[in-house]
């Protein structure tokens, strides 16, 4: 009889294909978990997208210059269903911090929550004296959140919306951020103020965005300063209704070429502003006319205009991203100059326009109906982007190559929008609007990160039973489950034995 056909090599031949199942069942459970744990996939199916962060907040992750430690002083069991709900609300959201940036120990962000009446010695080391608060710590720097910044709250008592990666974003930029950099806005000329609350004139409700996003604001006076200080990481003009002077459009000149100065203007049609020769320099044509469009669907119920052609750019990319349009009031068209020479490392980009149906019209100052006049007015030229359509937002920027060397050397930043009420208070307000800008301001002082983070609506599911359909979900999931696999068994069994 051979060798395998006897007991004793069958029982061995069986004995190894256990082995080597067994073998192959941990090699393969092992694989698994390796590629589980280098190579992990996440997905976030969620309506609202409650477990995933914003690119802006990501962008911020990625940069973010010292490691952060954030003390979490709610806790799930409190009596308050508020307190208890906001636990669960921000535990979802910190885990999403902290596994950002886990593989960077240098920027690392750890989370902790501290019951501070059960563990008041290290609530005491910390220095935490209040509970339901959340607490940012970085180096000497702290800065505390409450949960009325969370929170989007209507009728003092309704919670409409969560803010609260608004809220730890601007808190983790303020405590990891050596400094602030600092945006001047222009004076002197009847420009919107900073300081102002008047809905029309105003941009207090910008200077509360802006220092949330850890900015400093002041005002600059250039005909009584003669100079723009050397912290100025912006310049910002809102709306002037005069002239600049010639020194002062020298002295931002200069600002431009010799610091890499950044520079906004929001110039509103009707009023001369005396900087044409400074935005030649810089490839930008603006022009003294008053936009109009005949096309209902390119502009809103109140006569406001849509500006429906978004050119991809860090300026513009999340509105594409999120179909948003800016909205604005009385605007003049804005373009690259076809005559600017070529070469000299000036990139100017048309970032938003009108429709096709849209023109400039030349005789605005007179009262009528405004028509298109052949010849007069201003449309599209021929051979120039954005086809048959009129800019109203530019922006250029001057990157020059130094001795040859295989690495560029960024220059000045300039973006011009051709209206000038699209961030004052009663605008402000709207998501389109208040993107564009604070994405112009990110691109131009080198944030880059597309800084839009909306407010997420609260979605409550509540599961409600009777007592007699919670005994039957009980039964169910006790026996009928557990006997409906033991009868499979028996079946099995029964066929295999037959």
């Amino acid at each position: 009889m051979p060798l395998t056909d006897s007991f004793r090599a069958a029982r061995w031949i069986r004995t190894l294909n256990l082995v080597l199942q067994a073998v192959l069942f941990l090699t393969l459970f092992g694989g698994l978990n390796y590629v589980a744990r280098n190579h992990a996939w996440r997905f976030d199916l969620t309506s609202q997208r409650r477990f995933s962060l914003s690119p802006e907040t990501l962008s911020y992750l990625h940069t973010l210059p010292r490691p952060v430690k954030i003390v979490v002083t709610l806790t799930e069991d409190s009596d308050n269903p508020e307190i208890a709900q906001a636990f669960r609300d921000l535990r979802g959201l910190l885990r999403e911090y902290a596994y950002a940036t886990e593989k960077a120990p240098n920027r690392r962000i750890t989370v902790d929550f501290l019951d501070v009446y059960q563990r008041r010695r290290e609530a005491d080391q910390l220095g935490i004296t209040e509970a339901n608060r959340i607490v940012f710590i970085c180096g000497d720097k702290r800065r505390s959140v409450t949960l009325g910044e969370i929170y989007e709250v209507k009728n003092r008592t309704q919670k409409v919306a969560f803010r609260g990666e608004q809220a730890i974003t601007a808190a983790l930029l303020d405590v990891a951020s050596p400094g602030r950099k600092k945006i001047y806005f222009l004076a002197g000329h009847g420009e919107l103020s900073p300081d102002d609350v008047d809905s029309v004139r105003g941009l207090s409700e910008l200077r509360d965005v802006l220092r949330q996003r850890n900015f400093d604001i002041d005002t600059l006076n250039l005909s009584y300063l003669r100079r723009v200080p050397d912290d100025a990481a912006l310049v910002v003009a809102v709306a002037p209704q005069g002239r600049f002077q010639a020194l002062e459009q020298e002295l931002l000149r200069q600002y431009l070429a010799t610091s890499a100065g950044r520079v906004i203007m929001l110039l509103a049609p009707g009023s001369p502003h005396g900087l044409e020769d400074l935005l030649l320099d810089w490839g930008i044509l603006v022009d003294d006319d008053l936009i109009c469009d005949t096309g209902t669907q390119n502009m809103t119920e109140e006569g406001e205009l849509l500006l429906r052609f978004l050119a991809p750019h860090p300026v513009t990319q999340t509105l594409i991203d999120y179909n948003l349009y800016p909205r604005v009031g009385p605007a003049r068209s804005v373009r690259p100059d076809p005559g600017r020479s070529l070469g000299n490392g000036l990139t100017v980009t048309t970032l938003a326009a009108t429709s096709t149906t849209a023109w400039g019209e030349v005789s605005y100052r007179l009262h009528g109906a405004y028509e298109f006049t052949p010849g007069v007015d201003i449309r599209s030229l021929p051979g120039m982007e954005p086809k048959d359509r009129l800019g109203v937002v530019v922006a250029s920027e001057r990157v020059s190559v130094r001795d040859n060397l295989p690495f560029s050397v960024r220059g000045g930043r300039v973006v011009v929008f051709g209206t000038g009420d699209l961030i004052a208070n009663n605008r402000i307000a709207d998501v389109a609007n208040q993107n564009i800008f604070l994405s112009a301001v990110n691109w131009t002082v080198d944030r880059d990160a597309q800084f839009n983070i909306p407010a997420r609506p609260i979605d409550r599911f509540q599961l409600s039973l009777s007592a007699g359909e919670l005994s039957r979900l009980r039964y169910t999931l006790l026996l009928a489950l557990p006997g409906a696999a033991a009868v499979l068994g028996l079946i099995v069994y029964w066929t295999r034995r037959s």
